[in-house]
């Protein structure tokens, strides 16, 4: 515990010079604006500047970016109180009380408690990130090539699951469409071309960043031509700065959400809309005001944000430790680490021991800078609503443009993103979720190569994914998360537990 505090104190000490410190400005900046532009998600905020930090160095690259996605995800709150339409899909539980406050003359206060719970909610994430990934991090140093395979396996299942909630069905074909296409190219143990087709460009594969960059960025131009036209509430915005005594009354309620939204955001997949609903569950089932919810309810409102940024730290626990993403954004943020050269994962506590610590203190100095922005300028960013988002797309088109021939200097990887582009658009008009798509190109370079080097060293013996202990317990809860969603499994395990309930009663 006290080595990781040294560690963690030398972090945020190196932080501490002028430069760093106006990254982290303006940065966290950026990704209010990004959250607050209902169109631009923290997802495409962090892909998009994740292009324009290629060429820094590592720690000042992974800074900016968790200011990018802490900041968005917070923004989002102001278009959600302001116009009813959440700037992020975590944000779509503020709305819910943020609105009817605004429409009562409250904005002001809305915008104040909601910075007040997003701040003390990513700071309670913030501790949960520094206990627990070294625990995590440390057990899994035991997975070997059978349990890293499960794992791959897992989490595009997991996040397929829980991000198309409707018809897992469809998660699971996008998840799995994402592993076949990282499969193209030419593979890392015998230099076979697979999948290229005789096409030289192919060969190399498909990059990371362009396909995401379309999926996300471009698809959002595309998708931005169907949203109607919003108008800004017209109310005056002021008293935004929250009095002690009236945050002090919600303790119990900041101090659930943000553990519930911790640990929801490590459960891979899942994100930070399910954090905010479920912690907004939470609070009305245990308030005894529950009348007020969803009529301009404070404890709604700062239950909502509290749970969805404690989610941001809680989602970097997985990708730190095992390198599996807890959301759409950190999937990006993952992906990032791996382009500047930081392999998150099981080995991260013996090839970067001091970066989990390095990654609290950017969490702490982006949840700081998004406090004091957050409520000091409201009447100024209130303004960038009015902006037609129809004059920012172009904006937004040329930096997918710049972003993806920049990685590689080819127009070849402009056209992966305009491919991909479109496959997102018609993706989202079918509503196939995108993230399981990403998540499986990330996740395709962890699987292939684990489960070649698994059968090299079983001599091709299937046996060892069955029976050793890690890897048979993360089989058995795939099988059962796929299961889970099936209404005969549901039907089974019901009645099964209908029989011991009349057994116990009999006995």
């Amino acid at each position: 515990m006290l080595e990781g505090l040294r560690m963690f104190v030398e972090a945020l000490g190196g932080f501490m010079t002028p430069k760093a410190l106006f990254d982290v400005l303006w940065a966290t900046q950026l990704g209010i604006i990004v959250g607050m532009l209902p169109g631009l998600t923290a997802t495409m905020g962090v892909a998009l500047m994740t292009t324009l930090t290629f060429k820094m160095a590592t720690s000042n690259a992974v800074l900016i970016l968790i200011c990018m996605y802490i900041g968005a995800i917070y923004g989002g709150s102001r278009s959600a109180i302001l116009l009813n339409i959440p700037g992020t899909p975590a944000n779509a539980a503020t709305a819910v009380d943020g609105y009817p406050a605004a429409k009562k003359g409250l904005a002001g206060q809305a915008i104040g408690i909601g910075t007040t719970g997003s701040f003390l909610g990513s700071l309670i994430g913030m501790f949960m990130l520094a206990l627990f990934t070294p625990l995590i991090g440390n057990f899994a140093l035991s997975f070997q090539s059978f349990e890293f395979f499960w794992l791959s396996v897992f989490g595009v299942v997991i996040c397929g699951n829980l991000t198309a909630p409707k018809d897992p069905l469809k998660g699971w074909i996008s998840g799995f469409l994402g592993l076949f296409i990282s499969m193209i190219g030419m593979e890392n143990m015998y230099a076979y071309k697979r999948f290229s087709f005789g096409w030289v460009e192919l060969s190399g594969g498909i990059a990371l960043i362009p396909a995401m960059v379309g999926a996300f960025g471009f698809a959002e131009i595309i998708m931005v031509m169907k949203y109607p036209v919003m108008e800004v509430v017209k109310t005056k915005i002021e008293h935004v700065i929250p009095r002690p005594r009236e945050i002090a009354r919600y303790w119990k309620t900041i101090v659930r959400s943000g553990i519930v939204g911790t640990f929801i955001g490590a459960v891979p997949g899942v994100g930070e809309d399910i954090a905010a609903w479920v912690s907004y569950d939470l609070a009305r089932r245990s308030s005894k005001e529950k009348e007020k919810f969803g009529k301009g309810s404070f404890e709604g409102l700062i239950a909502a944000e509290t749970g969805n940024n404690a989610c941001v730290a809680g989602a970097m626990i997985p990708v730190l430790s095992l390198a599996i993403p807890g959301s759409a954004p950190a999937a990006v943020l993952l992906a990032a680490m791996f382009i500047h050269g930081v392999r998150p994962g099981p080995l991260i506590m013996l090839e970067f021991p001091t970066f989990i610590y390095q990654v609290v203190a950017m969490v702490l100095l982006a949840t700081t800078a998004m406090f004091i922005l957050g409520l000091s300028l409201v009447r100024t960013l209130v303004k960038i609503l009015l902006v037609p988002r129809q004059k920012l797309m172009p904006i937004v088109f040329v930096l997918c443009m710049v972003g993806s021939f920049a990685i590689h200097g080819r127009i070849f990887e402009v056209g992966v993103m305009i491919v991909f582009g479109i496959i997102g658009y018609y993706m989202r008009v079918m509503d196939y979720p995108i993230a399981p798509l990403v998540l499986g190109i990330i996740l395709g370079k962890i699987l292939d190569p684990n489960l070649r080097r698994a059968l090299v060293i079983s001599n091709g013996n299937l046996i060892p994914f069955f029976t050793r202990p890690i890897s048979a317990v993360i089989f058995v809860i795939t099988l059962l998360t796929i299961f889970s969603r099936m209404q005969w499994f549901r039907n089974l395990v019901s009645s099964a537990t209908g029989g011991i309930k009349r057994l116990l009663k009999r006995s």
